[in-house]
């Protein structure tokens, strides 16, 4: 009688991530990799370029704590910064968990930040001066409730979509509306920027870096300043906020011809100018005296929109609830006597759509680019982002060898 050999049991092993750990110090390397992906809300660098990280520690079984720093007490981008390095360490292969310790900058490292983001020593300049490579757009009227706001917003948004570093500096100080517009007030209380010492980083909405009055002022008070209280703080959102590179540069300027527009003229004489008018004849005349000032200060006017055209009727006729023909006004006058015409960038047609965004703080841009204003604004960001910066002229910080 043969005998039975039982058959050999198979032991089923379950494999994780603790069988095979990266060694440790290659680990911590790959962990410090991934982190140099993850950027600063604010800033918009990697938090690694910032020696925001401190000690990556690793054990045997793929554990690990990382060290993170913040800027200051309080800072409004921490849960941001925690939970995007917290995905990042655990995307790392051969991580099985992380734990993450935060702590804050001691002051010198937070003056060493500072140098590292303005150059040596850490000085408060201007930023945009005629050597930057920014290019530099103020969006002026002739007179208030032409909707020169919504438009900056959403050009600024539409840029930022373009793949363009860009920054808003709301200089309308009496009127200030954008960060509304672009959903930095929420329940009534508006996002502050971060202070690191004497620099200021500016709040970011959809992608778009933001300085506002509106941002230092509670309960939307009003601002009742005269003329070298406003130009001294044009002038420091031009120096003490920190916008880093910026392809281009957006200023919402308050309608009409006073002290502000003035200052940019001064501070910003290499700015070019959008002049924004409605389709009313007698918008003309204002819009036009906003771009003969700008080209007083050296400015040049790279073009008229026309905003709150016809607006389509389910019969197919056009409503002119502001009539016609401002723009093509605005254009024929600011071209008089120049060597080459002032185009009309765009007319854009009212839309129900486009005030419903900049009250809820969605642009239009994004919420619904097939609006026919919103296809005229994507147009005109399409044309200015094509618009070379010259290098004619300009002084490059570099040292022939």
């Amino acid at each position: 009688m043969q005998s039975r050999t039982a058959p050999a049991r198979v032991r089923l092993r379950t494999v994780s991530r603790q069988d095979n750990p990266v060694p440790e110090v290659a680990a911590a390397s790959a962990v410090r990799l991934a982190l140099s992906r993850v950027l600063d809300p604010e800033i918009r660098k990697p938090i690694t370029e910032l020696d925001m990280v401190g000690d990556i520690t690793v054990n045997e079984v793929g554990e690990v704590s990382v060290g993170i720093k913040l800027t200051i007490v309080g800072c409004p981008a921490a849960d941001t910064i925690e939970r995007d390095v917290r995905a990042a360490t655990l995307g790392t292969a051969g991580v099985t968990a992380a734990s993450i310790h935060v702590t804050i900058m001691t002051r010198e490292e937070r003056a060493a930040l500072t140098e590292k983001l303005r150059g040596p020593g850490g000085a408060r300049t201007m930023q945009f001066g005629p050597e930057a490579l920014t290019r530099i757009y103020a969006v002026t009227s002739g007179k208030g409730g032409v909707g020169k706001s919504t438009l900056t917003a959403n050009l600024a948004v539409a840029l930022a979509a373009e793949g363009l570093s860009v920054g808003i500096v709301d200089a309308d100080v009496y009127g200030f509306s954008i960060p509304g517009i672009l959903g930095l007030v929420v329940n009534g209380q508006t996002q502050k920027p971060t202070r690191v010492d004497d620099m200021i980083l500016p709040p970011v909405g959809y992608g778009v870096k933001i300085i506002s009055i509106g941002m230092f002022v509670d309960d939307n008070a009003a601002v009742a300043w005269r003329g070298p209280m406003l130009h001294r703080t044009i002038q420091q959102f031009l120096t003490d906020v920190y916008f880093g590179d910026l392809d281009v540069l957006l200023l919402d300027l308050p309608p009409g011809t006073g002290d502000v527009a003035i200052s940019v003229g001064q501070l910003l004489p290499h700015a070019e100018v959008l002049v924004v008018t409605t389709p009313q004849p007698a918008a003309a005349d204002v819009a036009e005296r906003s771009g003969v000032v700008a080209r007083q200060t050296g400015q040049k006017i790279v073009g008229v929109i026309e905003n709150m055209a016809g607006l389509s009727q389910p019969d197919g006729s056009v409503l002119e609830l502001f009539g016609s023909g401002g723009g093509a006004e605005v254009v024929r006058r600011l071209s008089a006597g120049q060597d080459a015409p002032v185009p009309l960038l765009a007319s854009i047609p009212l839309s129900v759509a486009l005030r419903a965004g900049g009250d809820v703080g969605a642009p239009i841009v994004l919420t619904d680019p097939l609006d026919p204003a919103s296809v005229a604004i994507l147009r005109v960001a399409a044309q200015l982002a094509a618009r070379p910066r010259g290098l004619s002229g300009l002084k490059l910080p570099v040292t022939p060898r």
